[in-house]
């Protein structure tokens, strides 16, 4: 986990990732009655992926092939209509010497676009290799080609959504155990 920490570190913030994934006060999500999602922006299709309201468990919503229009986020938005959005997790595709590449710059004119429809905070979660790795346990569970790609995408937007819960819920806990006790004054 910590290697998605660390490289995270250097990638430049943009107006609209405003925050590090560290930053993100779990708690207040949960206190809000809000939940997490992720995305697995591709240049064909938006996978999406949204938590429970406890943010412990990453599920798949669907899988939306993209137009390049305002039609591509009413989908988005429609496919997430019943929930309270308190944090978006972008798989965020930095090359392998950890520097952010043309698809982040990408991503980047998505959140801009997003940031008109949701307010949420806007995190990045290194997804190297989260699209290979789904694929991969697909093919072990002997899923069609055909079927693999139905779904790929948002298997993908689940990987990167559960590795940012995880890493979330860890430094969360972290965070309370190194907090001091209250003092009880009698």
């Amino acid at each position: 986990m910590m290697l998605y920490y660390s490289a995270l570190e250097n990638v430049k913030m943009t107006e609209f990732f405003t925050k590090n994934i560290s930053e993100i006060k779990i708690d207040e999500i949960i206190s809000a009655k809000s939940v997490a999602m992720g995305l697995d922006v591709g240049e064909k299709t938006v996978g999406v992926a949204i938590s429970d309201r406890r943010i412990k468990i990453a599920s798949g919503v669907t899988t939306i092939a993209r137009k390049g229009t305002d039609r591509d986020f009413e989908l988005l938005l429609e496919s997430v209509k019943y929930h309270k959005i308190g944090v978006v997790i972008f798989g965020w595709p930095l090359q392998m010497n950890g520097l952010a590449g043309k698809q982040c710059e990408k991503i980047s004119e998505f959140a801009a676009q997003l940031s008109k429809y949701i307010s949420a905070d806007f995190v990045q979660w290194d997804e190297r290799f989260s699209t290979k790795v789904v694929d991969n346990l697909m093919i072990h569970a002997n899923l069609s080609r055909k079927r693999r790609k139905e779904v790929v995408d948002r298997g993908a937007a689940i990987y990167i959504l559960q590795g940012a819960i995880d890493f979330m819920n860890n430094s969360a806990a972290n965070n309370r155990e190194r907090s001091p006790l209250p003092l009880i004054l009698e």
